[in-house]
């Protein structure tokens, strides 16, 4: 492993500067959509650093980028969502760090992409019972299985998606979601030992510049008509979800 740009392994100045980039731009994305910018970092960063590296790195800047967001924008959360999704995302952090998981991850991704063309097109599914118990369970849901494929926010988006009545709304409590999903993944990673001490110069550069996208891409929130927003983040989902179904078909060997 050679030593790069700010002594980060493996990474020259260039890779560094373009790295930070990507950040802004999946961020911005994110922000403007309501959905994909994680997916997009997560593959960006996938395609120079090993799984252990990638999802720990991962979980930490969007952390920190969704951090922000709130503070940015919190009047606007839906804050009676946050507990119980909480109390969810914290069994499945843990559960997901102490438990061997057997299942090949191309079976995971193909029931996370399932689960959101399900969510996303049959709205009563990602109505059903009561909002508290709902967001408990996907929290659960989402959270664990975040801890072996990490980008699973777009497994929440159609819930929080139901439950807004207004884009900004939709937002500012998926960020929301999204730091206490990432914070109880975060701790599940430490206590298992797993430190990225080397990276701390690219993923400080990589979260001033998530945050400042977010900050851009808030202006341009308020201009995006809510009908648009709406058909934009169903679409994305869905080219989300098929892309996910076609991975997982490919790793499994179905064609």
């Amino acid at each position: 492993m050679a030593q790069g740009f700010l002594g980060v392994p493996d990474v020259d100045l260039w890779l560094f500067v373009g790295l930070t980039a990507a950040s802004f731009f999946t961020h911005f994305f994110g922000m403007v959509t309501g959905a994909a910018g994680g997916l997009l970092l997560l593959a960006t960063l996938a395609s120079f650093f090993p799984p252990v590296i990638v999802v720990p790195m991962h979980t930490i800047i969007q952390l920190a980028t969704n951090v922000g967001r709130v503070m940015i924008m919190w009047r606007l959360v839906l804050r009676h969502l946050l507990l119980p999704f909480l109390i969810g995302s914290a069994i499945g952090a843990f559960a997901g760090a102490q438990i061997f998981v057997s299942l090949p991850s191309g079976i995971l991704q193909g029931i996370i992409a399932c689960f959101i063309l399900i969510s996303m097109w049959l709205p009563r599914f990602a109505q059903l019972g009561q909002a508290q118990g709902r967001f408990a369970v996907i929290g659960c849901a989402a959270t664990f299985l975040g801890v072996f494929v990490s980008a699973t926010g777009t497994m929440v988006g159609p819930f929080v998606h139901h439950a807004s009545p207004d884009r900004r709304n939709y937002v500012a409590t998926f960020g929301a979601l999204m730091v206490i999903m990432h914070s109880t993944k975060l701790l599940a990673f430490i206590s298992v030992g797993i430190a990225l001490h080397a990276y701390a110069p690219l993923i400080v550069a990589l979260i001033a510049s998530g945050i400042f996208a977010t900050w851009v891409g808030r202006q341009v929130l308020d201009k995006v008509p809510e009908k648009i927003f709406r058909v934009v983040f169903r679409v994305i989902l869905t080219l989300l979800a098929i892309r996910l179904l076609f991975v997982a078909g490919r790793q499994m060997g179905l064609f």
